[in-house]
């Protein structure tokens, strides 16, 4: 069985209050803790990119896994938010903590990218094809978002997560789920940049450089895969919803944490919860969470951890394992 065997995770010194935003935005610090749930976010400083906050958070996660960069076979970036379309940010990552033996890739799945990426690793690892595989979530998400729109601006942060997966004989991962609804994708877009709309003049006018979202429907679809999603995992690894010891969402807002929690029947005291602190930061949040219930040292070996994620796409997936370190 594949199980995780180091985490790490980063996030930026620039804290960012509600206060902060107060400024810059017709907003205040009460409709955005009413509306999502966040005191604060961390920014990325303008010498930061992706990459950068990958290679910290991937350095933790080796170390803690006692793997050196050279037993790598695999990196797999999970990012909405790349450092250039090409080359790849796991290339970057790659040449920057010298895993010289390992192929790279970035996997674009929205917010769900690191249950994705997770997943995909998983599989390489149970095929037998390679032994170490490092998977980044990593996002500087903010440079994406547009400082005039408060309806996204206010909601993201930038972080990094990363575990290291290999070969385990006791726990791991028990069950996964991946799943698109393009027909959904409409509600959450980055318009220009790519062959559809490249960058133009036009594209200037039109601030289409930036994040654009349809929060009502998202927050729908969030909702119903919250529920949806950890279901079918606990179907496929047969296991009952309370045995579930931590429930790790996506931190995308508040109200669609407890919302999801409180469809599924889940009490909030199982939930782990960080969107208070570091805002949605995307691709990064699970991995993030998960290695912050671990640093603490409430994470017990055992323990039954639900991880589900939803994002542009639409995407979603799950991941339900079992931890043992």
């Amino acid at each position: 069985m594949t199980g995780i065997v180091g985490l790490g995770s980063y996030v930026p010194e620039i804290v960012v209050t509600n206060a902060d935003l107060e400024k810059i935005l017709d907003t205040s610090d009460e409709w955005i803790k009413t509306r999502t749930g966040i005191l604060e976010r961390r920014f990325a400083s303008k010498d930061q990119a992706t990459s950068d906050l990958a290679v910290i958070a991937a350095e933790r996660a080796l170390k803690d896994a006692n793997v050196s960069a050279d037993e790598i076979d695999l990196i797999i970036v999970g990012t909405n938010s790349p450092d250039t379309l090409y080359p790849a940010t796991a290339c970057l990552v790659q040449d920057k903590i010298g895993a010289r033996n390992a192929a790279a890739f970035d996997l674009q799945a929205g917010c769900t990218g690191w249950v994705y990426a997770a997943t995909v690793g998983a599989q390489c690892i149970e095929s037998g094809m390679y032994k170490h595989v490092l998977v980044i979530g990593a996002e500087v998400i903010t440079r994406m978002m547009d400082n005039t729109d408060r309806g996204t601006y206010v909601l993201f942060g930038d972080g990094a997560g990363a575990a290291v997966l290999s070969s385990v004989s006791r726990g791991g991962f028990l069950a996964s789920e991946l799943y698109a609804d393009g027909s959904l994708a409409q509600h959450l877009v980055f318009p220009a940049g790519g062959t559809r709309k490249p960058f133009s003049e036009e594209v200037l006018r039109e601030r289409a450089y930036f994040t654009k979202m349809d929060g009502s429907d998202v927050f729908k679809f969030s909702v119903r895969e919250i529920s949806r999603v950890s279901m079918k995992v606990l179907e496929k690894a047969q296991l009952p919803l309370d045995r579930v010891d931590w429930f790790i969402p996506h931190q995308a807002n508040l109200r669609i944490i407890q919302a999801g929690a409180q469809k599924l029947g889940i009490p909030m005291e199982k939930v782990v919860v960080t969107i208070d602190k570091y805002g949605n930061s995307s691709s990064a949040s699970i991995p993030v969470a998960l290695d912050e219930v671990y640093r603490k040292g409430v994470l017990k070996n055992g323990d039954t951890v639900l991880m589900v994620s939803f994002g542009a796409g639409m995407t979603s997936g799950g991941i339900l394992m079992e931890w043992w370190r």
